[in-house]
């Protein structure tokens, strides 16, 4: 039997700057029958109490969502047509708890342990990075240890911070300690800048991560690297993350934690089509914070790299 299969909403059809502002422009869903026959769905979380610099992260799903009106349909450049063989939709946002994180990241566990429920790939507009946390529990139910792909200046392994276990810089230390992720098939990429100690990012290699300082992808492409990647996550079940400070600030200034010397818009793009035959089971594009970017650059690449992130999840056809 035929089924539906949304398409975003042309250019010719409504002007761009005009109509709802959805992710490129597709349907807004909202009933549980419609949720259903999804494949995958862009969801927004508007949290920024889980940062300890500068706020905004709560305005990012909107500004994502604004300027991913020029985005069209078909990949040209690796042939990607997720319209064609994916019913994807904007199912909105999560009603986060604005005064208080730990409940918001309790909401987020059950919102997303709703979607998983509904057989929807979840492609998340944070937000800051504490969000990750709790869709990793929700899709640890459903698949088990989970491989990871992350990109971030930061390695996010604190143990705490200002003696709270939960918040954006803590995320991937809880996910390993709650025994969430398959451990050695985890990749952090684009790491860089300064520590407390001279051990930070050996903690996550002591857990079996690879780490890819972000000096080792300097003056270079990463289409390398992410041979090596592949071959590290397997084909096990692997959720992709990416932090918009792993982008120099030169590219992407409007984020909470900026750090120099970071990663390329095009490093980006090759990490993402590198992930392309891995068994994704949802992606995220986290912290960007809108206000300190007023050309909306920041949110401009966001969009696209959740473009980019639909066009290599399982069963996109390409033409």
């Amino acid at each position: 039997m035929s089924r539906t299969l949304h398409q975003p909403l042309g250019g010719n059809e409504v002007p761009r700057f005009a109509g709802i502002a959805t992710m490129l422009r597709l349907p807004h869903i909202q009933s549980t029958e419609q949720r259903r026959a999804l494949d995958a769905a862009f969801v927004g979380i508007p949290l920024d109490i889980g940062t300890s610099l500068r706020p905004g992260t709560r305005f990012g799903p909107r500004e994502i969502r604004a300027e991913s009106v020029m985005i069209r349909p078909y990949n040209m450049a690796t042939g990607a047509a997720p319209f064609d063989s994916l019913n994807v939709g904007d199912i909105g946002d999560v009603a986060i708890n604005t005064f208080d994180l730990l409940d918001s990241v309790r909401i987020i566990e059950e919102a997303y342990d709703r979607i998983v429920e509904d057989g929807i790939t979840p492609l998340t507009l944070g937000g800051d990075h504490t969000i990750t946390l709790p869709i990793l529990r929700a899709l640890n139910k459903k698949y088990g240890k989970i491989g990871l792909v992350h990109i971030d200046a930061h390695s996010d392994v604190n143990e705490h911070m200002f003696g709270v276990k939960i918040a954006h810089g803590t995320t991937f230390r809880c996910a390993a300690e709650e025994g969430l992720l398959d451990c050695d098939r985890v990749v952090q990429i684009g790491l860089r800048a300064q520590g407390y100690t001279s051990e930070d990012f050996n903690w996550s290699r002591k857990q079996g991560f690879r780490v890819v300082q972000a000096e080792e992808c300097w003056h270079k492409s990463l289409t390398p690297l992410m041979e090596e990647v592949r071959a590290k996550v397997g084909d096990g079940p692997v959720y992709l993350t990416f932090d918009i400070d792993g982008i120099d600030p030169a590219w992407a200034p409007g984020t909470g934690t900026p750090e120099i010397g970071g990663l390329t818009t095009i490093q980006a793009i090759e990490i993402i089509r590198g992930c392309h035959g891995l068994n994704l089971i949802g992606c995220d594009l986290v912290e960007v914070s809108p206000a300190y970017d007023t050309s909306g650059n920041t949110s401009l690449l966001g969009a696209n790299l959740l473009y980019e992130m639909l066009c290599v999840l399982p069963g996109v056809t390409r033409r």
